[in-house]
């Protein structure tokens, strides 16, 4: 069976359980959506019957769309090395993570000298956070505000009015190449502007991540040399340093992802359409936010009739996740967890479990499968499982 276009939604963040390798993270006892689950009183009843939970504990049970989860081989928890094994690569140098205590003297004091600018912050917190307990510190001293949310970023926020966008990006390109280094190595550098909105520090959807371009090919630069559309909707685009996307769409938050998947739904085309759904992570997960957490994934639920109901008969949809971010444990790190993986397609005439996938690659594999182009450096195709 074969599909003229395939959309992946990666659920950022959004895992079902630890690793088999999660104690070597310290993340043993991590399971995001399972805690989730037992904190709240979410109800997702789309994402029920789509088989969402039954991959909580992969228990055999009946549901729309196909399920299974997928084992993390990638060395890092990070959104960057996560996306590169989704689509067929390993980085070939495990990230820099700083979860456990702030930037080295050493890299501050490089940045320091190469942008000429002072610098605030240096701690492990959530974007809001970050600038409320800094703004005034920055408006004070024209400073950087530096800081991470865990696991392998540098974030650089700035009030647009004090530090211009176009200077805040320079700054992180400056710094993107200061961590190039190997001790310094992170995955992302971000920038993150905001603006003071009758006195109300608001995040803009300006956001850019600074990557490195993947050191392999991928799936998405196979399907592009096939004059196949690859197009990127959030982050997607920033974490592959734009290699192999065709078409660029911003999104500045989850539910503006979802209206203009929808929008790109209604499009002709052949190929592969992502979209990164970034507020489970960035607003929610990172600041330990239970109730955001529960709120955002509840709306994302309401929109799976729409998106289902835009899928033509040749159509493949999978949602899937990058890493876990509990919002039960105590840090602001990411969590070593597998990650759920649903496939549904009008075309289907069975539904229910898969094997389980030994690493993310599967779905890329999957997708080089379904469009005859090269095979990924990693993973195994799943789809002549689905009938």
């Amino acid at each position: 069976m074969k599909f003229k276009r395939i959309f992946l939604i990666i659920l950022d963040s959004v895992g079902v359980g630890a690793s088999i390798d999660s104690e070597k993270y310290h993340d043993n006892d991590a399971n995001t959506l399972a805690h989730l689950i037992d904190k709240t009183d979410i109800f997702i009843p789309n994402l029920k019957k789509m088989g969402l939970l039954n991959t909580i504990t992969m228990d055999n049970k009946e549901a729309d769309a196909y399920y299974t989860i997928a084992e993390p081989k990638n060395e890092g928890k990070d959104c960057v090395s996560s996306h590169y094994e989704i689509m067929g690569i390993t980085p070939n140098k495990t990230f820099v993570n700083f979860n456990y205590g702030p930037f080295p003297r050493e890299l501050l004091e490089r940045i320091a000298s190469v942008t000429k600018k002072p610098i605030v912050g240096n701690v492990i917190t959530d974007a809001y956070s970050a600038i409320n307990r800094l703004y005034k510190r920055q408006k004070e001293t024209k400073a950087l505000i530096i800081y991470t949310t865990g696991d392998s970023n540098l974030e650089v926020a700035a009030d647009e009015e004090i530090i211009p966008l176009s200077d805040l990006y320079t700054y992180c390109e400056q710094i993107r190449e200061i961590t190039k280094n190997d001790n310094w190595n992170v995955a992302m550098v971000v920038a993150r502007p905001f603006k003071n909105i009758d006195n109300k520090l608001v995040l803009t959807e300006d956001a850019k991540a600074f990557t490195i371009s993947p050191n392999n090919k991928s799936v998405l630069e196979s399907l592009q040399k096939n004059n196949l559309q690859t197009i990127s909707i959030g982050k997607v685009n920033d974490i592959f340093n734009g290699v192999g996307i065709n078409k660029v769409i911003k999104s500045s938050s989850n539910t503006e992802g979802i209206n203009k998947l929808l929008d790109i739904m209604s499009k002709n085309f052949d190929g592969l359409c992502v979209v990164n759904l970034n507020d489970f992570d960035y607003l929610y997960g990172a600041s330990r936010n239970i109730d955001g957490y529960k709120k955002s994934l509840e709306e994302f639920d309401v929109q799976i009739p729409l998106i289902i109901n835009e899928l033509n008969i040749d159509d493949l949809l999978i949602i899937t996740s990058d890493h876990g971010n509990d919002v039960t444990m105590e840090n602001f790190n990411h969590t070593r967890e597998n990650v759920p993986v649903l496939i549904y397609s009008r075309n289907f005439i069975e539904s229910g479990q898969i094997d389980i996938l030994n690493t993310f690659a599967d779905i890329g594999a999957t997708i080089a499968d379904n469009f005859d182009v090269e095979k990924p450096w990693i993973g195994n195709s799943f789809l002549s499982k689905l009938k």
